[in-house]
């Protein structure tokens, strides 16, 4: 399928993630510990992945000090920005957006559980 055609049917399909866009930053937080091994949202510390404290916003592939898989420099250099929209759609399925990058994680499955992790990110101390 073609990226294109991927990302229509993404969009399709994360109708649910957009209207659940108000999310649970509390709720969120439970959910990160997913994310935690190898990300931090409340310091600007890189782990294995680069930290996502203040991510909603930021431009994909920007934090200086982190080494990014090819594959996600190229996101990055494409324009991409770390908004709702597209944090939903990368949440779901990493390496349907952004294939070839270091993530192994497969991505959130229950839209509300996207809606959350995202609140939480933003909120500080992650949004900071």
């Amino acid at each position: 399928m073609s990226r294109l055609a991927t990302s229509l049917f993404l969009s399709l399909c994360l109708g649910a993630t957009v209207a659940h866009a108000g999310g649970d930053a509390a709720a969120g937080a439970a959910v990160f510990r997913k994310c935690a091994a190898c990300h931090t949202a409340s310091e600007p510390t890189n782990r294995v992945g680069p930290s996502l404290m203040g991510v909603v916003g930021r431009a994909a592939a920007s934090v200086a000090d982190y080494n990014y898989s090819e594959a996600m420099k190229a996101f990055g250099a494409e324009g991409h920005v770390w908004d709702e929209a597209t944090l939903s759609e990368y949440l779901l399925s990493p390496k349907a957006m952004v294939g070839a990058t270091k993530m192994a994680f497969a991505g959130l499955k229950k839209p509300q559980d996207i809606a959350d992790v995202i609140a939480y990110l933003k909120a500080p101390p992650a949004a900071k």
